[in-house]
């Protein structure tokens, strides 16, 4: 038996201004979110990003192909009534950052790490007020309480569009710092990318490739780079 999919209903997609943001509508029939909340985005780029998803549906509806719209639910539905929860989550990743956690060999690998990790902390206790020290091994080791309270007050300043593309820059990398990196485009978003894939890069140089897991990858990429286009539209006069 064939899984239901949802017919193209509509017509014509228009922006619509709502209040002090924007809608899209489907025939002039504004969209609700799954929780049946209207869809009301903060700026016109994020609602023509949206707009254009659903003028691009064929036949039938693919929401696999709708990340604008996939994010914003989640905004609406999720984080919105979540938001503290959602903030304090990814502030602890701070005490256990994933540039922190440093090999002790082969010596290849540690001064690999040290080049490509050791910039993206300097550059957090610059620019985030947060020194981060790297740590040898995998045993949990805490981090500067003031260091940890700088990077959850600037994650609680996050809109909720904001902390829900945060959230994935930030799950999806393993590092609460390189989701700043990425916020505050330090590198372009694909080299932070690879960033966050050292050590997996390194053991595929010394094992191989494993088929399922790069096909995995390339759906994680994608996932972070839209994560960072989605937080780029929450702000006025984005590009997408």
């Amino acid at each position: 038996m064939s899984e239901w999919k949802q017919k193209r209903f509509w017509t014509e997609v228009t922006v619509v201004a709502e209040g002090a943001g924007f809608a899209v509508a489907l025939d002039g029939r504004k969209i609700k979110t799954p929780a049946k909340t209207p869809l009301i985005v903060p700026t016109l780029t994020m609602a023509q990003a949206i707009a254009a998803e659903w003028e691009a549906q064929g036949e039938t509806v693919d929401p696999l192909t709708m990340p604008f719209t996939r994010s914003a639910n989640a905004a609406i539905d999720k984080v919105a009534h979540q938001f503290a929860e959602v903030a304090e989550m990814l502030a602890d990743y701070g005490d256990s950052d994933l540039l922190c956690y440093r090999a002790d060999s082969p010596a290849e690998l540690v001064a690999l790490q040290s080049e490509k990790w050791d910039v993206i902390l300097d550059w957090a206790a610059e620019t985030l007020n947060a020194r981060l020290e790297p740590r040898k091994g995998v045993m949990h080791q805490g981090q500067n309480a003031e260091a940890l309270e700088s990077l959850r007050a600037l994650t609680l300043k996050f809109s909720p569009f904001e902390l829900a593309a945060f959230h994935d820059l930030v799950g999806l990398s393993g590092s609460l710092i390189l989701g700043f990196a990425a916020t505050h485009h330090l590198r372009p978003v694909e080299e932070l990318w690879e960033i966050s894939r050292l050590d997996e890069h390194w053991q595929e140089e010394q094992w191989g490739v494993d088929e399922l897991a790069e096909e995995a990858k390339v759906v994680k990429k994608a996932s972070f780079e839209h994560a960072l286009r989605f937080f780029d539209a929450c702000q006025e006069g984005a590009t997408t």
